[in-house]
């Protein structure tokens, strides 16, 4: 499992006044991912197992606040998970040694 922060959304006409309203739609938004409507920050709510699901893909919308209209075409990215706990396979004992017969089938 990995706990993480993601990137916020930035338009480039948002003076910080809150005129926009950022969206996210798709795989886990507004359940597993949520972002902060004011200034796009996204946020994992859980910790996510790469086992259980190794990347999500999310769209994400900037809206003019008051007129609704949309500032930009939606923007789709895809979240990979990377888990911690994953490692070589050790063998605890050995060396090993095995042989395989020539011409063996395979």
């Amino acid at each position: 499992m990995l706990p993480f922060a993601l990137p916020s959304i930035s338009h480039d006409s948002d003076e910080g006044e809150g005129n926009i309203k950022y969206t996210i739609t798709g795989e886990g938004a507004g359940t597993i991912f949520i972002i902060d409507e004011l200034t796009g920050d996204i946020h994992a709510t859980e910790r996510l197992d790469r086992e259980e699901k190794a990347s999500y893909t999310l769209r994400a919308r900037a809206r003019d606040r008051l007129s609704n209209d949309l500032l930009e075409s939606e923007s789709e990215f895809v979240i990979k998970v990377q888990d911690i706990n994953d490692s070589e396979p050790k063998f605890l004992e050995g060396p090993y040694i095995g042989s395989v017969a020539e011409l063996s089938p395979i």
